[in-house]
């Protein structure tokens, strides 16, 4: 039997300044965690012009937390609302482009500028 304390679980830290929320999320996205995300981000679109996913305390990404920004990302755009992604991990970065969906998303820096 695993070693829970060994498994970090997915959170996330909200912050919100006007239309624009920032989501850090910290740990890992993979499946049986995936709806800590989507639940979190889904509730902000319909009230929120931008949202920031911060990706830089990830530890590591699975096929089912792909699915899960993918899922965000067709729900932001329905919803009239911006989704960026931030500070991608090197794990991260190599999964989405892999998969050819790096370039669905608007990538920034900490500052707010786009990357590529």
């Amino acid at each position: 039997m695993p070693d829970k304390s060994a498994v970090r679980l997915l959170t996330l830290d909200i912050e919100r300044a006007g239309d624009t929320a920032l989501v850090r999320c910290h740990g890992k996205l993979v499946a049986g965690v995936t709806d800590v995300l989507y639940t979190g981000v889904k509730q902000l679109i319909p009230v929120t012009g931008r949202i920031v996913l911060d990706l830089g305390d990830l530890t590591h990404m699975d096929s089912t937390g792909l699915g899960t920004l993918a899922r965000l990302y067709v729900s932001s755009r329905s919803g009239n609302c911006d989704l960026e992604l931030m500070n991608l991990g090197k794990q991260v970065r190599q999964l989405l482009g892999i998969t050819n969906m790096l370039s669905a998303f608007t990538v920034i820096g900490e500052h707010g500028m786009r990357i590529g």
